[in-house]
């Protein structure tokens, strides 16, 4: 009987150790599909919250890419402001310069294609006239043709008293030349500007240079910095200047060259009309 007991109370333990050992099995494997099944809701989870920095991130992304204009630190307005007075001097001076440059190129330039009209209306109309006189009335009142015509008669009837002492054709051609004259000055004038700036501007730029270079590399070395940035700014705006002086001086020199080349044309034209206008006259005189 006891070993029915004993042997009963084994198969007991041995079914109470199978179910803890089953049981315990099931919760492992509870536990394991637990934690198997866990992770997509963290990745989700994780998903998600990374997807709230993305679009975030998107909208500073379409900020930098939008253009934004910068104002330049550094140029001509930099150099006006930041400049002392002699310094804006300079830069008066090169502008005073520049614009009388251009205001003399464009006025001789018009005046020489008047001239070049009017000796081409003096061929056509002068020289077809009955007298000296009618052909110079039929001129322009402006034309320099008419005022050497104007002048070779003047001296055909001034020719009396102690100029009757100066040979008839001597006083013509002395009261001619004089009017040509005349005209080679007026056609002159503005030349001599021309040439001053011309040789000039270049100098006053790299005044303007090394005065701007100073300020600078003294400004520098007050506050103690040395760096690239803090001299290339400076130096760069000062050299401005010298660029400027460039900029005034080659249209000057350039027009100064080409416009002394149309005066000789012009003088040219004004110079034969006085030879012929000198023969016309004393073959007038002779006949009469």
């Amino acid at each position: 009987m006891f070993n029915k007991e004993i042997t009963a109370g084994r198969s007991r333990i041995s079914a109470l150790l199978a179910s803890a050992v089953i049981a315990a099995a099931g919760l492992t494997a509870t536990g394991s599909v637990m934690a198997q099944s866990s992770p997509p809701a963290v990745t989700a989870a994780a998903d998600t919250s990374s997807a709230v920095p993305a679009s975030a991130l998107a909208a500073p992304a379409g900020k930098a890419g939008t253009t934004e204009s910068v104002e330049n630190p550094y140029g001509i307005e930099a150099l006006w402001k930041g400049s002392d007075a002699v310094a804006k001097t300079v830069l008066l001076l090169l502008l005073i310069m520049s614009v009388g440059s251009w205001y003399v190129i464009i006025v001789k330039l018009l005046e020489q294609t008047k001239i070049g009209r009017q000796a081409k209306k003096t061929t056509s109309e002068f020289w077809n006239a009955g007298s000296v006189q009618q052909g110079a009335e039929n001129l322009e009142s402006s034309s320099p043709f008419r005022f050497i015509a104007e002048a070779g008669i003047e001296a055909t009837k001034k020719h009396d008293g102690l100029l009757q002492h100066v040979g008839f054709n001597d006083w013509v051609t002395l009261s001619i030349q004089r009017a040509i004259e005349r005209i080679q000055s007026r056609l002159q004038g503005g030349l001599a500007f021309l040439a001053t700036v011309g040789s000039t501007a270049p100098f006053v730029g790299l005044f303007g240079t090394v005065w701007g270079i100073y300020h600078a590399l003294t400004a520098i070395g007050l506050a103690g910095q040395a760096s690239i940035d803090k001299v290339a700014g400076p130096v760069g705006e000062a050299l401005i200047m010298t660029a400027i002086g460039l900029a005034v001086a080659v249209p000057a020199v350039l027009g100064y060259n080409w416009l002394v080349r149309r005066n000789k044309g012009v003088l040219d034209e004004v110079r034969a009309f006085g030879s012929d206008l000198h023969s016309v006259i004393l073959a007038s005189a002779t006949k009469a």
